[in-house]
């Protein structure tokens, strides 16, 4: 009895001890399992995905310009996600004056930027309180942005005063070189060497855009050639706007050229058709001369850089050739290994398949060429009988809204 007793003692203490053995390495290996999981480097621990900083800013995007897009770009680059307000045309109308490109224009521009992430139309001018809780509530704004220029609504109040004061404004620098009034004034002179009534009027609005100062001329003259641009171009800018991506090995590349002048609605609208044509879009893009010579000694109104930049911009395009030549030739084609040469069905020198010298004759001659039905019937020269149309209402409202700032700061 008394060994059989010390036996069964002994399993007892053997149980206990394997026990506690087992249920001490259970808590260490959930310790340490836990631990593991609190480690950042950890392989399986689920990390919260952070929410995507969310940019906004508006504008009227009348005329739009590489200046546009820059401020886009530079939006863009303050945030994850950029969600851009192009304001209605009533709104417009009632704080500038009528816009040169109606609502539905002016979001194709917006939209093909390739910074934009999303557009909202029919955005307000000013930013109320309502249209503001709006965006922070509803479309997730975390910054609302504008450039270093005021922006003054009739009562002469800051139409950012809203955003600044709750926090969430952030501001970026205006382009230099380049505004809406710049571009009407380049437009005037276009435009200048009609009846002699009409020459006089020109003068008298050229004085009104230019501010006082007289427009100089490529030339040197005061008569013909291109209005001399202040924009001045870097490699830096250029690389800013480009993609820096090269086509594939096995891309079909499509290829379509003209001058671009005043990239409107109409160029976005054929770019996007050009693109879906292929895998790579290359744009060519006619030098000052080669576009003067075709189109008359006061075109183009914005320079090479400056329509180069405009291109780039857009999301349609992959690569642009700055200063392409006025024929397509063979040994362009082998180069760039294009695969189809496109144009539009609407463009200001459209009778080249009537001309001696075909600027298309070698890819028509490969098969290589297409004509494209262009979606809208809108042309440079379009767009400069709007602003010749309507600028007198553009610049009263402009007077009138500058004396109203001035004085409201006078009195402040």
């Amino acid at each position: 009895m008394g060994a059989d007793g010390s036996h069964s003692e002994n399993i007892q203490r053997g149980s206990r001890l394997l026990a506690t053995f087992v249920i001490g390495g259970a808590i260490l290996g959930l310790s340490l399992l836990g631990a593991s999981f609190a480690l950042p480097g950890a392989p399986w621990r689920t990390k919260k995905k952070k929410r995507p900083i969310r940019v906004y800013m508006d504008g009227c995007f009348d005329m739009m310009h590489y200046g546009h897009c820059n401020a886009l770009r530079q939006a863009r680059a303050l945030g994850d996600q950029l969600v851009v307000g192009v304001v209605s045309d009533a709104e417009i109308t009632l704080n500038k004056g009528p816009p040169v490109t109606p609502l539905n224009e002016r979001m194709i521009m917006v939209s093909a930027v390739k910074w934009v992430d999303e557009v909202i139309p029919d955005a307000p001018y000013a930013i109320t309180e309502d249209f503001m809780k709006k965006l922070f509530d509803e479309y997730n704004i975390d910054y609302i942005i504008h450039g270093d220029d005021p922006c003054i609504l009739p009562d002469g109040t800051d139409a950012y005063a809203l955003a600044k004061r709750a926090g969430r404004y952030k501001q970026i620098k205006r382009t230099e070189g380049v505004s809406s009034t710049d571009i009407v004034g380049r437009m005037l002179l276009c435009v200048r060497e009609r009846s002699t009534s009409d020459s006089n009027n020109h003068s008298s609005l050229q004085r009104q855009f230019s501010h006082g100062h007289r427009h100089k001329s490529e030339d040197g003259g005061s008569g013909t050639g291109t209005r001399i641009s202040h924009f001045l171009p870097t490699s830096r800018r250029i690389v800013q706007f480009s993609n820096g991506k090269g086509p594939g090995p096995d891309a079909r590349i499509v290829y379509i050229d003209g001058a671009f002048d005043l990239f409107h609605a109409g160029h976005v609208e054929i770019l996007r058709l050009a693109r879906g044509l292929g895998d790579f879009l290359l744009v060519g893009i006619h030098t000052d001369q080669t576009v003067s010579a075709n189109r008359g000694a006061h075109r183009p109104i914005m320079n090479l850089h400056e329509r180069s930049l405009s291109v780039l911009a857009c999301r349609y395009v992959d690569e642009v050739i700055i200063g392409a030549p006025w024929e397509v030739s063979k040994d362009m084609i082998t180069t760039f290994n294009i695969s189809l040469v496109v144009h539009g069905t609407v463009a200001e020198d459209n009778d080249f398949l009537k001309e001696k010298h075909n600027p298309y004759a070698v890819p028509i001659s490969l098969g290589i060429f297409k004509l494209l039905e262009s979606p809208l019937d809108i042309t440079t020269s379009t767009i400069i009988r709007r602003i010749v149309s309507n600028h007198e209402a553009y610049q009263i409202k402009k007077i009138q809204n500058l004396k109203i700032y001035y004085l409201s700061y006078a009195l402040a």
